[in-house]
C-alpha cells in the first residue's frame, strides 16, 4: 500500500491503496464518490470518464500511481448544485433513459464543449464516439449538448 494525496473537485483527500489501483475504484471504493460508474473495465464504453487536468479519461485504466498532482473532476464535482449547462440540458429534455452512462456522456461532453462551445454534429459524434449507451439515446445525447451550448452561451 502506498499514500496518494489527491486533487479531487476541488479538494486534496488522501488514500492508502495499492499503486495500480485504478483511479475509478479509488473513487467509489475509497473516496465513496460514486457518480462514476463502472462499465466494462477496459476502457472501451466512457461510462467510467472523469477528468485529469479537464481532459476526459478513463478512470478504469489509469492506475493511481500515475495521476500525481493533476486536478481531478468527477461528476460530482461538475456541478454540486446541478447547475452545469450539460446537466440543466440532460434535465430540460429527458436525456438519460436508464442512466448508467450518463455520468461518462457528460463528462465528456463537458470536455468537448470548454474545447469547442458551439460545436457541430460532427464535432460532437466524433468526440462522444468513445462513450457507449446500451439504451442508444444518441441523438437526445446531442441535442442536449446542442442545447447545453445554448445555455452556456446565455449565460455569458
Amino acid at each position: 500500500m502506498s499514500q496518494y494525496s489527491l486533487q479531487i473537485n476541488g479538494q486534496s483527500r488522501t488514500v492508502d491503496v495499492a499503486p495500480d489501483t485504478p483511479l475509478l475504484w479509488v473513487l467509489r471504493d475509497s473516496l465513496n464518490l460514486v457518480g462514476t460508474k463502472f462499465g466494462c473495465g477496459i476502457g472501451m464504453c466512457g461510462a467510467c470518464t472523469v477528468h485529469l487536468n479537464g481532459v476526459p479519461t478513463r478512470g478504469c485504466l489509469t492506475p493511481v500511481s500515475t495521476v500525481g498532482h493533476k486536478k481531478i473532476t468527477t461528476i460530482e464535482g461538475l456541478s454540486p448544485d446541478g447547475s452545469h449547462p450539460l446537466q440543466k440540458a440532460w434535465c430540460e429534455l429527458d436525456v438519460a433513459q436508464c442512466g448508467y452512462c450518463q455520468a461518462g456522456q457528460i463528462m465528456t461532453a463537458a470536455a468537448l464543449l470548454a474545447d469547442s462551445p458551439n460545436p457541430t454534429d460532427e464535432e460532437i459524434t466524433g468526440s462522444m464516439s468513445g462513450n457507449l449507451c446500451r439504451c442508444a439515446t444518441y441523438l437526445r445525447i446531442r441535442q442536449g449538448i446542442h442545447r447545453a451550448a445554448e445555455l452556456a452561451g446565455a449565460g455569458k
